[in-house]
This record gives C-alpha cells, sequence and structure tokens, in this order.
C-alpha cells in the first residue's frame, strides 16, 4: 500500500458543534489509504462519532458547527460536494439500526438509496439480490426489517450501503447493541469486503480484541484530539497511556504487561495483540 495515493486526506482539522466552545475534533491530520482497515478507539466524547460524519460531508453540510480544515474524500471536497452524492463513496452504519430504518421490507429499505439517484427498476432488484447474498441474507427481500435479529439489521444496512457502490465503509459502534453471535456477523461481513472488494473499512469499536485480530491501523482520539496512530502492535502496546485515558488493551496484552511489569518475561517493547501473537512470544521465550 506504501506506493498508494490516500484515499482520505484529513487536513488540519477541528470542529466545534453550534452552542458549544468546546471542540469536538482539534487539528487532526490523517491519511488512509484504499484497503486500509482502520479502528477508531476512544471513549465516548472522545470525537470518533464527529469524525466519522466529516467523511461522508453531513458534517459541515448538514450540522450546525464551525469547521477549520479540510476532508478530501477520493479526491472531493466534502465541503463543496452535496452528502446525497458523497454517499456513493462512503457508505455509513450507525450503533442502532433502528434509528435507521424507515421501510416496511428488507428490499425496499436497500432501494431507498438507489431511488435517490435514478435507478431502474429491474437494476435495482438485481442489484438488491446482488447484496443481500453478499451479506448473507439471500432471499430476504420481502421480510420485514423489524423481524430480524439485531446481527440481521446491521447486515441489512452494510447490504444497503453495498447497494450504492462504495469505495468506503464507516461503521460507528456497529456492534455495541448485539449479542455474541450478532456481533460476529457483521464484523465477518465487514473483514470479508476488505479482503475481498479491498474496500477501505473504518470502524469505530469499543471491542479492543476483535479490532486488534482485524484492524491494519488503530487511530485513538482522545478529548477530540488524536494521540496515537499506528499498528495494532504500536498502538496496543502503548499501555500506560491507553489506561491513563481509560482505555484497555487486549486480553493477551493485559497479561504480557503483567508479566513484563513483575519481571516474569523481558520484551523488546512490542507486546503481541493477538493469541496467535502472544503463542509465538511465549514458544519463544520458553525456547530460550
Amino acid at each position: 500500500m506504501d506506493n498508494q495515493k490516500p484515499i482520505i486526506e484529513i487536513k488540519d482539522l477541528s470542529y466545534t458543534y453550534a452552542a458549544t466552545e468546546q471542540y469536538a475534533l482539534r487539528s487532526i491530520n490523517l491519511s488512509i489509504l484504499e484497503g486500509e482497515y482502520v479502528a477508531l478507539l476512544g471513549l465516548n466524547g472522545s470525537g470518533k462519532t464527529t469524525l466519522q460524519l466529516c467523511l461522508n460531508g453531513v458534517i459541515p453540510n448538514m450540522v450546525m458547527g464551525e469547521m477549520e480544515g479540510e476532508v478530501i474524500i477520493d479526491g472531493v471536497d466534502t465541503f463543496e460536494y452535496p452528502v446525497r452524492e458523497m454517499a456513493k463513496t462512503v457508505g455509513m452504519v450507525f450503533d442502532n439500526p433502528d434509528y435507521q430504518i424507515s421501510q416496511l421490507s428488507v428490499a425496499e429499505e436497500i432501494a431507498l438509496g438507489l431511488e435517490n439517484i435514478g435507478t431502474s427498476y429491474e437494476e435495482m432488484r438485481k442489484i438488491i439480490a446482488e447484496v443481500l447474498e453478499y451479506v448473507g441474507l439471500p432471499g430476504y427481500e420481502e421480510r420485514s426489517p423489524y423481524a430480524l435479529s439485531g446481527g440481521q439489521q446491521q447486515r441489512m444496512m452494510i447490504a444497503a450501503s453495498l447497494a450504492m457502490h462504495p469505495k468506503i465503509l464507516a461503521m460507528d459502534e456497529p456492534t455495541s447493541n448485539l449479542d455474541p453471535i450478532g456481533k460476529e456477523e457483521v464484523f465477518a461481513v465487514a473483514a470479508k469486503l476488505n479482503k475481498e472488494r479491498k474496500m477501505t473499512v473504518i470502524v469505530a469499536e469499543h471491542e479492543v480484541d476483535v479490532m486488534a485480530e482485524y484492524a491494519d491501523r488503530i487511530v485513538v482520539l482522545d478529548k477530540g484530539e488524536m494521540i496515537l496512530n499506528g499498528t495494532p502492535e504500536f498502538v496496543f502496546s502503548q499501555v500506560d497511556v491507553l489506561q491513563k485515558i481509560g482505555l484497555r488493551v487486549p486480553q493477551v496484552t493485559e497479561l504480557a504487561y503483567r508479566l513484563h511489569q513483575n519481571h516474569s518475561i523481558q520484551t523488546d517493547g512490542n507486546l503481541p495483540v493477538t493469541v496467535d501473537g502472544a503463542e509465538a512470544m511465549f514458544k519463544s521465550l520458553i525456547g530460550k
């Protein structure tokens, strides 16, 4: 990916919501390459949702506030481009699908965006069938969205985004209201899109163990500022920094950190972030 041009370029981005004085985002500089899987971590109020709303132009075009800097998505300045057009590039999935559902059938829900861009009925039917097949919901066209499980609803919303053929999928805590099965369903679809379609995936999440497994890069926000940006191995090894702002690290990282602290093991500064990584490290230590 090193020679690729960034699909997302955020330059000196600051944002303050109307009627407030506190920065929701402050001096954010971030480039994301096409095909990257990026996890956004931070406590509630850290700026994760605000940052994602900047990606499709909802901020500043539909939310009152003051924005400084630039957000360039696939070569387009979001400040100068209509939100309905940005939806063709950036698909958004939010934390609670109930807030997004407005139609009486799955097919109608997915068709909503296609209707807005003038897609023909025959083409629409073909696209709906294709995206439902891709997210593991074939034949669900006539089902009521309200009769689906939470995980199925979120996969339906991903399908609705995919119908617009976006290059970027942004998900804002998409599994926060789901049971473990639903969470796995959503994460599996996002990983599939990233690996098979080379789609850029940006996920705001609290599931650090899962993000350590899937993400190419971790971006940590705190009080609107970006304080860490790097590989899962680099970011999660900054245990003291993360604990100071109230974030936890993957369980295997916590174990290795504690063993290092009490001098049971020695590390080179990088801690394991996945089970496979921990297994490799402990085998190496046993071998020594």
